[in-house]
């Protein structure tokens, strides 16, 4: 009798403990991978088939036309969302280019002083100059430094918002440029290094924010700019939606 009465009473708590250790261990797989593997597979293979990175050129240009650096990172956001995220990840909108911000780089370059918002020199998207610049000043001197520059695209994200598509590299010395002999900073071919230094600066800035990657941005995985720097990369552009 013992036994049927054992049958009738169900399953012990120890055995229903158990099962509903597995369904949670279950269930936590299930959402791991799904939010760190299959959800960021889907937006890579979105970013990268998405018909708006079309008309997106690949390599920026000099004043002469020759190649300038590779686009490598992107912003969704407004134009004022854009700058107020940028200066809260650290970096610094850089002058305009002047006669008067060229010697005052000039200067600090030779006298080893801070210029956080030195100016960039100007490349070439859609027919123009960069519409936003921004830079990370390393130690205190203008030779070294992280920076970016910014075009607005031609096609808005899906919200409405501003596409930004930039180009972001380091500076590692100042020289003699390879192609025409002209005072220019020299840039760290990696320029994937750096795509991922600004992204980190953001997400950490913008917590909220969505990171995507397009795979295959770049067929083209080196070449050199128009100071005749090296640069390679493996073909992504990252970018993040801001909040």
């Amino acid at each position: 009798m013992s036994g049927v009465e054992e049958s009738v009473s169900g399953p012990s708590p120890s055995k229903t403990s158990s099962r509903i250790s597995h369904l949670v261990v279950t269930l936590l797989l299930l959402y791991f991978a799904g939010a760190y593997v299959v959800t960021p597979l889907f937006w890579e293979e979105y970013a990268a088939l998405h018909p708006r990175w079309a008309d997106v050129p690949r390599i920026t240009r000099t004043g002469d036309r020759h190649p300038g650096d590779p686009l490598n990172v992107a912003i969704i956001g407004t134009e004022a969302d854009v700058k107020e995220a940028m200066q809260k990840a650290g970096w610094f909108p850089a002058d305009a280019l002047s006669m008067k911000s060229s010697l005052e780089i000039a200067e600090a370059t030779v006298l080893d002083r801070k210029y956080e918002e030195a100016p960039v020199s100007s490349l070439f998207l859609y027919n123009r100059r960069q519409d936003l610049a921004f830079e990370k000043p390393v130690g205190d001197n203008p030779k070294k430094r992280h920076h970016v520059r910014f075009w607005k695209a031609n096609r808005p994200w899906k919200n409405g918002d501003p596409v930004w598509v930039g180009s972001a590299t380091f500076d590692e010395r100042v020289g003699l440029s390879y192609t025409t002999g002209q005072i220019t900073h020299h840039i760290d071919g990696n320029v994937d290094h750096e795509r991922d230094q600004l992204m980190a600066d953001l997400e950490k800035a913008e917590p909220t924010a969505v990171p995507q990657v397009i795979v295959d941005f770049h067929a083209q995985r080196d070449g050199h700019n128009g100071g005749g720097d090296h640069w390679t990369t493996d073909g992504r552009l990252k970018l993040v939606v801001l909040p």
